[in-house]
């Protein structure tokens, strides 16, 4: 199921299609203004769209999953918490029964994706005061430059592995840059500071 990153049109547009969850655009649009309550943060939405991503897998597969199972399966597979032998335990359940964990992986998608969907795709917006707004330019600028971290790294080991200089199989590039403060230990990558507005030094 895992569509071709290369090709233009948006990435969620094309799993929504593959794995036939046709409501589950306009319920995102809807989480994402707030229209049938509290409004829900891209990341949010980023985490609901792969956990229905792994549902919909699972159920192809036939494997029988009782109510919030697929949840807690995402949980192991994508959360640095989780120990890497819950980790391994969960990813072998998953392949017993069918559901290819690496192509999987492949398809969830981040809110960078999610948010391309609903402004390109369906047209959404949402109005944001000033410092929002402010808040998400600086965003985009960070974006911009892990993007393009990711780019030199993956064209540096390709050359590479090319030239017969570095041997590695199939690859995925992982760029984060987190912040700690220093005064409450709170650790954070940028995009998760930026949508809590404060560190644990200040109270929401």
């Amino acid at each position: 199921m895992s569509p071709d990153s290369s090709e233009p049109r948006s990435k969620v547009a094309r799993l929504i299609e593959a794995y036939d969850l046709a409501p589950l655009g306009a319920d995102l649009e809807a989480a994402w203004l707030g229209e049938a309550g509290e409004r829900q943060s891209l990341r949010d939405l980023a985490d609901r769209f792969n956990r229905a991503l792994l549902l919909a897998a699972v159920r192809d597969a036939g494997m029988d999953v009782v109510d919030g199972e697929a949840q807690n399966y995402y949980r192991l597979l994508t959360e640095d918490s989780v120990s890497a032998g819950r980790q391994v335990e969960a990813e072998n359940r998953l392949d017993a029964a069918g559901v290819d964990v690496d192509a999987l992986r492949e398809d969830f998608v981040s809110y960078q994706s999610i948010r391309h969907y609903l402004t390109e795709v369906r047209d959404a917006s949402y109005e944001r005061d000033e410092a929002s707004s402010g808040v998400e330019r600086e965003r985009s600028v960070i974006d911009r430059l892990q993007s393009r971290v990711e780019r030199v790294v993956r064209d540096t080991i390709d050359r590479l592995r090319t030239a017969g200089r570095l041997s590695v199989g199939e690859y995925r590039i992982l760029v984060s840059v987190d912040v700690l403060c220093e005064d409450c230990g709170g650790q954070y990558t940028v995009g998760e500071l930026l949508d809590r507005g404060h560190c644990d030094c200040e109270s929401p």
